[in-house]
């Protein structure tokens, strides 16, 4: 079983910067993908960014110039540094893992809030 618990969340005004970290733990296992998503009030899950274990990312086409991804395999931990956030980047995140057996892992979600 993996944990994942983020940090970093908080209310910033638009155009300041944010870094979520995702620290796993409870498993020796390689986690194959680290990844986040955001869920806003009324709206689905949607992916944000994702990085496997060798370092490759997927973003979604609208975040890659203002987000990015990065892992410390060493540290089991994911970050996501947000810059020039949007009221629209307001949302829950929630820091996600899937293991090569392809189990997934998804934390509680942290609230980020961007004022205007």
């Amino acid at each position: 079983q993996v944990q994942l618990v983020e940090s970093g969340g908080g209310l910033v005004q638009a155009g300041e910067s944010l870094r979520l970290s995702c620290v796993a733990s409870g498993s020796s296992r390689v986690i194959d993908v680290l990844g986040w998503y955001r869920q806003a009030p009324g709206k689905q899950r949607q992916t944000v960014a994702r990085i496997t274990e060798g370092g490759v990312t997927y973003y979604e086409d609208s975040e890659n110039e203002r987000f990015a991804i990065s892992r410390d395999n060493a540290k089991n931990t994911v970050y996501l540094q947000m810059n020039n956030l949007k009221p629209e980047d307001s949302a829950v995140y929630f820091c996600y893992a899937q293991m090569r057996s392809t189990e997934e892992y998804w934390g509680q979600g942290i609230q980020v809030t961007v004022s205007s």
